[in-house]
Formats: structure tokens, C-alpha cells, sequence
């Protein structure tokens, strides 16, 4: 009987998302300033693009988001003051725009004076 291939790969770093969220909730209770960067190293990735691969499975994708979700929020309370170039850099690099696009619905019609043509030669 031939032997069944085993998709080898690195183990997950959690078993559920439940364990996910307790390491998550013991990161910010414990964290001055929540980062994803610093969420992520505590979680215990390599980088912050493992972090967001993980959202991508089913299992740990709410999770992950809502983490997310919950230091943009921080980042968005820190947009009160005087000093909010850090905060809108964040944000900026978290998908936020700062730019403003503006659609039209129609071509305008150019209004152009009209060519008169002498047909008259002399």
C-alpha cells in the first residue's frame, strides 16, 4: 500500500481562536502603545505579513480583524489635538486616504466659436 503524502508546513501558532484571543487580550491589557507590528511579534510571527496570512484562514479571521480594527480605533481616537502626524501616518498605512476623489458624471461640452470658411476667391 503506497504511503499517504503528508503536507508538511509550520504549525500553527495557535490551536484555536479562542486561544488566539486570549493571547490578543493579554497583549493589549499589557501594551503602553497597541501597534499591529508589536500585536504581531507578541503573538509570536516573523512578521507582520504573517499576521495578516493568518487572517486569511477561516478560523482565526475574525479574530485577527477585530484586533485590527481595535488599534485603528485607538489611532482614530488620537486624531483630536494638535499633534496628529503620527496617528494619520498610521492610519494612512492601515488602508485610510487622506485624498479626495472627485467623479463626474458627463463629458462636458467645450464651447467653441464658430469657423467661418471664405469660399470666395479673389
Amino acid at each position: 500500500m503506497p504511503k499517504k503524502k503528508i503536507k508538511k508546513g509550520r504549525p500553527l501558532l495557535f490551536e484555536s481562536e479562542e486561544e488566539m484571543q486570549e493571547a490578543i487580550d493579554r497583549y493589549f491589557d499589557t501594551a503602553k502603545t497597541p501597534t499591529i507590528s508589536g500585536l504581531a511579534y507578541e503573538l509570536g510571527f516573523v512578521s507582520r505579513q504573517s499576521f495578516y496570512d493568518y487572517e486569511k484562514r477561516d478560523d482565526f479571521s475574525y479574530t485577527i480583524k477585530r484586533a485590527r480594527l481595535r488599534i485603528e480605533m485607538m489611532y482614530e481616537e488620537k486624531l483630536v489635538g494638535n499633534n496628529v502626524a503620527g496617528p494619520v501616518f498610521a492610519l494612512k498605512n492601515l488602508g485610510w486616504s487622506d485624498k479626495q476623489e472627485i467623479s463626474h458624471s458627463g463629458i462636458p461640452e467645450a464651447t467653441l466659436p464658430p469657423i467661418i470658411i471664405n469660399t470666395k476667391n479673389g
